[in-house]
């Protein structure tokens, strides 16, 4: 007979990309779900202020300083851990918006590292304590861009399009072992550093992403939807989980007010 399930408290839910955004916002969620969440990214004095925060409100955070992009620093992360419940392959983000006649490949490619080798380092290295726990979860945080291009986005449409197949096929490859694959595609989301990072600090330009759209999703929206998938019964495997604001009918249909 199977074991039953370790509870939610006794698990832990790693969170990549946790010093902003989405996901920090998927950490707090996740903690105060239950999990002892474990913050990761580049940016030490972020997610140690975010841990101080999440024990604060009594529950249990640890921060670690990470680059998913460096297989040597992810496989000596991973080695921290005999089980994990859950990773949120959040970590990625956009460079540029240059049509594909004069896109910088140094950014696509930076993309790709992030987008792409980032989940997948962190896959590799977790998978098996994944699987150990006895009911884990993979989260690919990807995006609507992973599903549908538009002009301006072909660097990162193929990031989020490999992150996309690599979800899809994870899945594929291991069925019938004890861990779920979800993917998570958000629409148009507001948040502090987004569109920000992606052109180069030009407030301006970040700006009209956003402008006449009334209500934009919030990274506690995505977040929120993050978790519930997540929390579902084991035997409940959310696929593909596409979320727009009501304001956005595609990637290339968005209602703006005047």
């Amino acid at each position: 007979m199977a074991s039953a399930a370790p509870s939610a408290a006794s698990r832990i839910a790693v969170v990549t990309g946790a010093s902003s955004g989405i996901g920090a916002a998927t950490a707090r969620q996740l903690a105060a779900a239950g999990y002892r969440v474990v913050l990761t990214a580049r940016r030490k004095d972020r997610i140690e202020a975010l841990a101080e925060e999440i024990n604060a409100a009594g529950h249990a955070a640890t921060a670690y300083q990470l680059d998913v992009t460096d297989r040597a620093a992810v496989d000596e992360f991973a080695t921290a851990f005999q089980t994990v419940g859950v990773l949120v392959n959040n970590a990625g983000g956009a460079l540029g918006a240059d049509p594909v006649a004069t896109g910088d490949p140094a950014d696509w490619r930076t993309m790709y590292e992030t987008n792409v080798i980032g989940t997948l380092n962190l896959t590799q290295a977790l998978l098996p304590k994944l699987v150990a726990s006895g009911d884990g979860t993979v989260v690919v945080v990807s995006s609507t861009a992973g599903h549908a291009t538009y002009e301006g986005g072909a660097g990162y449409v193929a990031a989020k399009h490999g992150a996309h197949v690599l979800a899809e096929t994870l899945r594929l490859e291991i069925v019938g072992q004890p861990v779920r694959v979800i993917e998570v595609a958000p629409g148009m989301v507001r948040t502090e550093e987004f569109a920000l990072t992606r052109f180069g600090g030009d407030t301006e330009k970040a700006a009209k992403v956003y402008q006449g759209v009334a209500e934009p999703l919030t990274a506690d929206d995505v977040a929120e939807t993050i978790a519930w998938a997540v929390t579902r019964p084991s035997h409940v495997n959310i696929d593909l989980l596409i979320v727009r604001p009501r304001a956005q009918a595609s990637n290339t249909k968005v209602h703006r007010e005047q």
